[in-house]
């Protein structure tokens, strides 16, 4: 993947300028108090909308609207970490004159269990789990007809264990997993029997009859490596960075499948907070399709990057 080699060098060249010295230098020793659990939840609605009247340049009139909903239970003590997070997200999009389409959707789970062999150990041998999905059906728009994915359709499951380093494992983390399953779930009949997402498609007979059904799940074992970072740039602002890059084995090894989020999170008061980001995503069992200039049909594209930006300005409140 022609991608890969230049996002990871710019990867690796920006962790390298955006360690400050604080997480190395002038650390303060802090009191044990023993084991400690400790819960955040934190609920979000972001709103846009613009409006026209004899607007001589022109425009739509419009309204989106984003909710999410995370929420966090984590475990510390000496030797041992668990981070457990739920992250949920919703979004839509209303256009004078076309109906409302989805711009966001997400079910993603997290569990990252680490342990250390003595207290002044930067290392953890580490476990991890994730799974994600998304709520509702997704469209090619403006053909509704036809959903092209569904809840579990596809969902995406990784578990592994390697090694992790973090000095303060709360903000910094790099995390290598040599074995890593991966497994790509599609359990919708229709998406399945087409092949979606990479698994095996069903065989048909010479008149389009299913002979064999197409498979619902994909499996994969690679390798997995992640870096999360996360710091105040200045006061009320604060960025956060997350990159996974992963190779399976077997299927075309060194061919990575890469998931980079980048999001600055603007804090305004205790309630009202504004939010950029970038979301960036390849994977290779991920197809395009396109319009065929000789037939008229819908033709596979090969793989391409995704690349979601979002801008978003509402409210939020933990509990």
């Amino acid at each position: 993947m022609r991608y890969s080699l230049l996002i990871v060098l710019f990867f690796f060249y920006g962790c390298l300028l955006a360690q400050p010295d604080s997480l190395f230098i002038k650390e303060k020793k802090q009191k044990y108090d023993g084991p400690q659990w400790l819960q955040v939840n934190n609920a979000s609605v972001d709103l846009s909308q613009v409006s026209f009247v004899n607007w001589n340049s022109g425009g739509t009139n419009s309204i989106s609207g984003l909710l999410g909903l995370k929420s966090s239970y984590d475990y510390k003590d000496k030797y041992f970490v668990w981070k457990n997070n739920v992250d949920i997200r919703y979004g839509i999009n209303k256009q004078e004159d076309r109906g409302t389409r989805k711009t966001d959707d997400l079910i993603e789970f997290n569990s990252n269990m680490g342990y250390k062999p003595d207290n002044l150990s930067n290392w953890f041998y580490s476990a991890r789990l994730n799974f994600r999905t998304q709520l509702a059906n997704g469209f090619q728009y403006p053909n509704t007809s036809e959903p092209i994915s569904k809840f579990l359709a596809p969902g995406y499951l990784f578990f592994g264990g390697g090694m992790e380093y973090g000095k303060h494992i709360d903000k910094l983390s790099f995390y290598f997993s040599p074995i890593t399953l991966k497994a790509t779930l599609v359990l919708d009949e229709d998406l399945a029997n087409a092949g979606s997402f990479g698994v095996a498609p069903a065989v048909l007979d010479v008149l389009g009859n299913v002979v064999v059904p197409g498979e619902k799940t994909r499996k994969e074992v690679g390798v997995l490596i992640t870096n999360s970072y996360e710091m105040e740039i200045a006061e009320n602002i604060n960025v956060k960075h997350q990159i996974s890059l992963y190779s399976d084995y077997i299927n075309n090894f060194g061919n990575l499948d890469i998931d980079w989020r980048v999001d600055f999170d603007f804090k305004v008061n205790s309630f009202i907070r504004a939010t950029l980001g970038s979301h960036l995503r390849y994977d290779d069992d991920v197809k395009t399709s396109r319009v065929s200039e000789i037939t008229g049909d819908q033709e596979e594209a090969g793989a391409k990057v995704q690349w979601k930006q979002f801008l978003g300005v509402g409210f939020s409140v933990d509990f």
